[in-house]
Parts: structure tokens; sequence; C-alpha cells
């Protein structure tokens, strides 16, 4: 039995649960490895199944070490549920209709909130090597393109080469769409690269992130081109004054919203009304994932937890500034996976 598959006994085992059905295709990979896009695994103590159609049966044959691989077409879940079993299913992450189904299906379904989720946010050593390298190679594409992008390109062409970089420096594929906004673009924490022609002046915020064998990183820089104004300067040194203090405070036990509520006061105590995101997530199959340092989010840090720090400033028609960084939660306190400089570079 792989280490992920004895977590989640010990944890149906606390929780009450005979068996698991797992729907969510994230936690089915991380339970069995199957990294197909469609199927659901069920788990008891007499059976590992791995249920999918005849487009993955061979994949998930090779894959899904320890399961048994089932024909979704021919196989029926009741041949496999003992009378008055309790079962746990995924409330947070199924669609009304597969609820239905399993409802008449199986019967006794217990909801089990976010069981699979806290287990998968304690990552082991190899999911953090995953990650590590991914931060890797998003911090030589940030090396990459300071020196490549000149005034006069577009953000979509500064978007298009962090992404070639990436794609053709050991990453498989991309965790999110690629920010970067320049100048007044900058106020939107979400904005998608266009044609807006990047300037002297401008203050431009580049956050994107790849993926290394399914493991994401996410990292965000803001580079200025040419000389900026004070004020621009005051914004982006606050934030870089923030992001660091809030790093001190990354330790296990520290309370995820008590470190958020530190970055909230700050910054909107000084631009009321420009910083309204949480200050950062958990990263790891997924780019966004337990915990958050949120307002929302009372979770105390543990050694494995991964999550990004990324306060920022929204000025509307003017510019923003974000920095972020991907730290591993320690025993001892954290480590920076995120290696790029944040002394602001200037591009000429």
């Amino acid at each position: 039995m792989n280490d992920n598959r004895k977590k989640l006994f010990d944890k149906m085992g606390e929780h009450g649960i005979d068996a698991m059905l797992i729907t969510d295709m994230t936690n089915v990979r991380y339970f069995s490895g199957f990294t197909g896009s469609d199927g659901y695994a069920f788990v008891s103590a007499d059976a590992s199944l791995l249920v999918t159609d005849s487009r993955y049966t061979e994949q998930a044959t090779l894959q899904a070490d320890g399961f048994e691989v089932k024909n979704i077409a021919d196989f029926d879940i009741k041949s496999v549920i003992k009378p008055n079993a309790k079962v746990g299913f995924e409330d947070i992450a199924i669609s009304y209709a597969d609820y239905r189904r399993f409802a008449v299906e199986i019967g006794n379904l217990i909801p089990t909130g976010t069981m699979l989720t806290d287990i998968r946010s304690v990552k082991d050593e190899s999911e953090i090597e995953c990650i590590a390298e991914a931060a890797r190679i998003a911090d030589a594409a940030f090396d990459h393109i300071v020196g490549y992008m000149r005034p006069g390109m577009t953000e979509r062409e500064v978007a298009f080469e962090i992404e070639m970089f990436m794609r053709t420096h050991g990453a498989d594929g991309l965790s999110f769409d690629t920010i970067v906004a320049a100048g007044e673009h900058g106020s939107m924490p979400h904005a998608e690269p266009g044609d807006r022609v990047i300037a002297e002046g401008d203050l431009v915020v580049m956050d994107y992130g790849c993926t290394y064998r399914g493991y994401c990183s996410d990292m965000t820089r803001t580079v200025a081109v040419g000389d900026v104004s004070d004020d621009k300067l005051a914004v982006y040194n606050l934030v870089k004054q923030v992001q660091s203090d809030c790093l001190a405070m990354i330790k296990p036990g520290a309370v995820c919203s008590d470190v958020h509520k530190y970055s909230w006061d700050t910054l909107n105590g000084a631009y009321p009304g420009c910083y309204g995101h949480g200050l950062g997530h958990g990263v790891g199959l997924r780019i966004h994932e337990r915990p958050t340092l949120s307002t929302r989010c009372d979770v105390r840090l543990e050694p494995g937890h991964i999550v990004t720090v990324e306060p920022g400033l929204y000025i509307p028609g003017k510019c923003g500034v974000r920095i972020e960084d991907l730290v591993l939660v320690t025993k001892e306190g954290y480590r920076i996976l995120s290696k790029s400089t944040k002394e602001l570079v200037k591009i000429h």
C-alpha cells in the first residue's frame, strides 16, 4: 500500500468511515496515480478500485498500482458495497447529478468535507522536490525574461516568451494562464496579457508558474521599465516590506488568518481599498489548494505545507505591485522555494 492510501485509511478510521468514494480527479490521481481525466476511485478494507471508461483502462492499469481497474460500462458499484457500510464522499467536489446517481447506487453516503484536500495539503519529500523543481524553472524564466524584454514589446509578447522558456526548459506545462500587466493594467490582479505596449516609466507585474510531474509552481515579480516615479517606488517598497514581514510570520502553529490580517491591516491602512485578495494559498497538484492565507482560514500551518505569500497593491488608473514567493513550512520555520531577486529590477 502506498503512503497516500495509508494516510487515507487512517483518516477514514478517524471519521468512522468504512469506504471512500473519490470523484475529484486530482484526488484520484493523488491516491491512485492515475492521471486520466475521467473516472472515480473506490477504496475500502476489501477493495481498491479504479473505475474509468475504455479510453483509459489500459493507462489506468499501468498507472494505478495496487488498484483493480474496472470498465465503467460493465461495472456495478453496488456489487462491492457491504450492507450498512458508511461510504464517505467528496461533498465539496461532486456534481449534483453524480451525487444523485451514487446516492441511489450506494445508499449511505457520508460527507467528508475537506478531509481529502487536508491530507493532500501536507507534502512529502517527493512532492516537495517536484514543486521545488517547478519553482526552479520559473526562476530561470525570470532570469531570462528580464534580459529579453524591452520597451516597445507588448504584454502578450512577454507572456509568450515566458511560457515558451518554461516549456523548453523542463516544464510539463503551465500551472495557470500567465499574467503580464504593464502600467495601469497592473491595477487588475488577474489582468490578461494584451496588446498594451510596455513603456518607459511602467511597473510591470508578471505572475506565472509551471508544472513538473504534475506539481505546480507560482511566482510573481514586479519590474520597472527605466526610471519610475517616486510614488510608484513607494508602492513597491511597501509591498516588499510587507511581504518580508509576512514571511517572518510563517512557522508551524501560525494561524493562516492572522498572517493575512497583518498584510490586510498594513496595506489597506496605507492605501485604503487597494488590496482586496487573500495573502496566499496552498500549492500542489493544483495551483490553489488548502490551506489559504485568508480571513476565512483558521488552519494552523504545519511542516509540509507549501503556500504562496503574495501581498499586492492595485492603484486604479496608475499601477499595480505584487511580490509572491512559494514557501515551504519547515519544523524550524520556513524555506523560500522562489529564489528570484525581490530588489526592483530595471528594464532598459
